[in-house]
């Protein structure tokens, strides 16, 4: 018997209200999401896609259907069972989203700051070694103003990594980088995260990257036109 993805999105709505117009971006899509693999999820600007990732990762309330990460009901979650689905999930943005104030190092051991069974030390070190796994150990202690774009992916990809997660939503990682540094970005989410066994659901409109899947998804306009294998 197959085991149970750890992903499982049925007959999902979703609508926005502007005004006095309400518009619904996602249409009963329907998607299964299995231990270790990387799923792509493509499609044109303004098809659902990040509304889609951003549902599954607990940043939006569910309001019609079902998402279910890893044996947890996001419809109708109390918020102790989200924080709970939040915690098993590593975010990486097209944006970074480093703070500034803080070295790179402490950027990364952000997500450790209230589990009660790191301290100071041991979080810096695990952070240290995560920096050191994807080749910026040297610039640990810079602001991330004096890094560039690849660097700063690669700080966001350690601190989504640095709590262990089963699940990595990523989120157009390369659309800021050239070429180049984009490969390289996408090949260490892909060793790393094969390292650790974890699920990688990646939104991009990146045609050179779609290699790394094991699985691609499209929308359009909010439906789900292709699942297909890479």
């Amino acid at each position: 018997m197959p085991a149970a993805p750890i992903i499982e999105v049925k007959d999902l709505h979703h609508s926005f209200t502007e005004g006095l117009t309400t518009k619904e971006v996602l249409h009963g899509v329907g998607a299964g999401f299995a231990r270790g693999e990387i799923c792509i999820i493509m499609g044109p600007s303004g098809s659902g896609k990040t509304t889609l990732l951003k549902l599954i990762g607990g940043q939006r309330a569910v309001q019609q259907g079902s998402i279910v990460v890893d044996g947890v009901e996001l419809f109708g979650a109390l918020p102790r069972d989200l924080v709970k689905v939040r915690r098993k999930i590593g975010f990486i943005f097209q944006a970074h989203h480093l703070i500034e104030a803080l070295t790179v190092c402490q950027n990364v051991q952000l997500p450790l700051s209230f589990d009660p069974g790191e301290t100071g030390a041991s979080s810096r070190a695990r952070a240290l070694e995560l920096l050191r796994r994807v080749g910026i150990e040297e610039h640990a202690e810079k602001h991330p103003s004096h890094l560039s774009g690849g660097q700063k992916q690669r700080v966001a990809i350690a601190r989504a990594l640095i709590a262990r997660p089963a699940i990595i939503l990523a989120d157009e990682p390369t659309a800021s980088l050239d070429g180049a540094t984009g490969r390289e970005v996408v090949n260490l989410i892909q060793r790393l995260a094969k390292e650790s066994g974890c699920t990688i659901v990646l939104v991009t409109h990146d045609t050179r990257i779609l290699d790394i899947a094991d699985r691609l998804i499209h929308l359009v306009d909010g439906r789900l036109e292709k699942n297909t294998g890479a």
